[in-house]
C-alpha cells in the first residue's frame, strides 16, 4: 500500500475545526496525527470514497458516507488531564476483536470500542493505518464474505 502523507488537511467542516482548536495543545497534536492517519489510508482505499468529517456525539467522525463502504471512526481525547486520546469503532462490529488478534501488544483496547494512546506512546502507523483501512472498508469486506479484519 503506497501512502500519501499530507502536512495538514484543511478542516471543511468549521465545527470539527472548533474542536479540535478546543483540545489541549499536546492532545490536539496527537489527534491531528490520527486524523492525518485516517484521510492518507482513505486515499489509498479502492471504493471507499471522499471521507466526510462531521461532529458525531459531539467528536470528530469520519464516514464513507458517499459510498457506505465502511464503518464509522471517531476521535477523541479520554482523560484530558493525562494526555490520553482515543479512536473509536462501533462497538457492535468485530474490528476490535480483530485489531487484537492481529495486534495484541502493538495496542491498548477499551472493551469492543477503542484503542486508546498514552501521551508518550509512540503510534505504530503501520499497524494504526491496517486498523483504519479494515474500519473504512468493513461494509465492502462483509458484502464480499470477508470480515472485516
Amino acid at each position: 500500500m503506497v501512502k500519501r502523507r499530507t502536512r495538514h488537511r484543511p478542516f471543511e467542516n468549521p465545527e470539527v475545526a472548533a474542536v479540535f482548536d478546543a483540545y489541549p495543545r499536546r492532545v490536539r497534536t496527537k489527534l491531528m496525527a490520527l486524523r492525518r492517519i485516517i484521510f492518507d489510508t482513505a486515499s489509498t482505499l479502492e471504493g471507499v470514497g471522499e471521507l466526510e468529517e462531521a461532529l458525531r456525539w459531539g467528536e470528530p467522525s469520519y464516514l464513507t458516507s458517499q459510498t457506505k463502504s465502511g464503518s464509522m471512526i471517531r476521535l477523541d481525547s479520554k482523560a484530558p488531564e493525562t494526555g490520553e486520546y482515543a479512536m473509536y469503532f462501533h462497538c457492535a462490529t468485530d474490528l476490535i476483536s480483530g485489531f487484537r488478534a492481529m495486534f495484541p501488544d502493538d495496542f491498548s483496547y477499551d472493551g469492543k470500542r477503542a484503542i486508546i494512546f498514552a501521551q508518550a506512546d509512540d503510534v505504530p502507523v503501520d499497524e494504526l493505518s491496517h486498523c483504519v483501512a479494515s474500519a473504512l472498508t468493513y461494509h465492502l469486506n462483509k458484502k464480499r464474505g470477508r470480515s472485516g479484519r
